[in-house]
């Protein structure tokens, strides 16, 4: 940890107190070193509260309109040239882009809802020639284990066994992959200690495993750690040295260029789908644009979210070799026992639709920038007995897969 709790403050005026009219108590205690010990934590909570100003005042930008989202996010309109992703030394003065050419066979005739974000719900929206960006607040920091990695992932190996993450996932590794695209069933999963989160996500992928790794995440996960609550949150990632220095989630660090006005980054997904009832889903698409080798995301079928500059990363600046789809969950055992944090819906992948979560429609892009169905997709699951995965091929649904489980049960200890 790199601080201590705010409640210190309290206990300290608390022991003065007692210091002051207790002089039965006080006469036990050697009153110089009570003291003493009191400006001392009374000098490091100054320390952390001016810490905290300091890395707010550095993760949020002047806003030109404020917008109050019903779950009580505080929704930022930002002048897109103001944004962070214009703090890195590579992108300073610059601008964002005009828009891509969409893949090739990408359906436009999407059914998705345009406000699928809570705090766009009210009417309420940002102006042109801004980006929403979700504010960062006091208790968010007070709630991180780290103020300086704040947005950070630590560093593990995606695909390794024992590193308190697991997965249950679809993935391809044969060829060059240009991008990938699927239908993302969103739910709002169980997670047990703050610093565990639950998630469903694409990742594109090439370089090492634990050494020169370049990863692009972009997908939903309930991470009560950076947001607070069980909802699940639109979020994006990438790192370019297997999560060691560089990289952030959503807009938490300078690297991602946003370019739309309609979708907050890290906000609540509203509404999400119930157990024996309705179902929702996003459908993401992340690609590289052919002209600019700059990687882009779009959510359903017309909202381009920005893009991910190609000279952040070193082996994906041509391709990816490894792309997957799937769930992934932190396990921290802190009770000497599996976590209960759900992956999913919580239930497990035979249970099928309306019960378990599922990804469908799984696409890559090729060469040429168009979509192609997956070929021959592998499966993967380190604790099949927590969370599983089960895979298939459908008319309506192309590739696709339930996944998911509720943790710690009979079985999973």
């Amino acid at each position: 940890m790199e601080f201590s709790s705010p409640i210190i403050s309290h206990l300290l005026y608390f022991l003065l107190l007692i210091y002051l009219v207790c002089p039965i108590y006080s006469s036990k205690i050697n009153s110089h070193q009570l003291v003493n010990q009191t400006f001392r934590q009374e000098e490091k909570f100054d320390k952390l509260k001016k810490k905290i100003a300091n890395g707010l005042q550095r993760i949020n930008k002047f806003p030109l309109k404020t917008i109050m989202s019903p779950d009580g996010d505080i929704i930022d309109c930002v002048l897109s040239h103001k944004q962070p992703a214009f703090d890195h030394p590579l992108l300073k003065g610059q601008k964002p882009l005009d828009p891509p050419e969409i893949p090739k066979g990408h359906n436009q005739n999407s059914n998705l809802s345009d406000n699928f974000q809570l705090w766009s719900l009210s009417g309420e929206s940002c102006p042109e020639n801004t980006i929403p960006i979700r504010r960062i607040k006091e208790e968010d920091l007070y709630r991180a284990s780290s103020i300086s990695r704040f947005g950070r992932k630590l560093n593990y190996s995606n695909l390794d066994v024992g590193n308190q993450h697991e997965h249950s996932i679809a993935y391809v590794t044969r060829d060059r992959y240009y991008g990938a695209k699927a239908k993302i069933n969103v739910w709002a999963p169980h997670v047990e200690n703050y610093n565990e989160f639950s998630l469903a996500q694409i990742w594109i992928v090439a370089g090492t495993f634990g050494k020169d790794l370049n990863s692009i995440e972009a997908g939903w996960q309930v991470s009560r750690e950076l947001y607070g609550d069980h909802r699940p949150r639109l979020f994006i990632f990438w790192t370019t040295d297997a999560y060691r220095r560089t990289g952030c989630y959503n807009l938490l660090c300078s690297g991602f260029v946003q370019t739309s006005k309609n979708i907050a980054l890290g906000a609540a997904i509203s509404p999400t789908s119930s157990y024996n009832g309705r179902q929702f889903y996003i459908t993401l698409t992340i690609w590289k644009d052919p002209k600019t080798k700059n990687w882009w995301l779009l959510y359903g079928s017309k909202y381009l979210i920005g893009y991910w500059p190609s000279y952040l990363f070193t082996n994906l600046k041509d391709s990816a070799t490894l792309v997957e789809f799937g769930g992934e969950i932190v396990n921290l055992r802190s009770k000497g026992t599996h976590t209960s944090t759900q992956m999913g819906s919580g239930h497990f992948a035979h249970e099928g639709y309306g019960k378990a979560a599922y990804f469908s429609n799984m696409q890559v892009v090729n060469y040429k920038n168009t979509l192609t169905p997956l070929s021959n997709p592998m499966f993967q699951m380190e604790a099949p007995n927590c969370y599983d995965i089960k895979g298939g091929i459908g008319n309506q649904w192309g590739n696709y897969f339930y996944y998911g489980g509720p943790g710690k049960n009979g079985k999973c200890t």
